[in-house]
């Protein structure tokens, strides 16, 4: 069932963004830093096939997306919306 994005919150990492979802995503802490890692777990896979995207993390209702610092927000936003929306 696909995923509802309520809010998107600026972290105070600026490579980084917490994407705040309708319903919860993980009931435990799912990290990944690296694509190799999420291998295993379809939407992680997902957010690392968008250029940019350097890791995840999953918990309770929110994803938080870090960056490559030179990759740009409003691209990989608008790709997670879709990944979150199709799941």
């Amino acid at each position: 069932m696909p995923f509802d994005v309520r809010e998107i919150q600026p972290t105070p990492n600026p490579n980084a963004v917490k994407f705040v979802l309708d319903r919860p995503i993980s009931e435990r802490p799912e990290s990944f830093f690296n694509a190799e890692q999420a291998t295993g777990h379809p939407i992680a896979r997902q957010f690392f096939a968008i250029a940019g995207v350097t890791s995840v993390l999953l918990l309770g209702d929110f994803v938080t997306i870090n960056k490559d610092a030179s990759a740009a927000w409003p691209t990989i936003k608008r790709r997670v919306k879709q990944v979150l929306s199709k799941v």
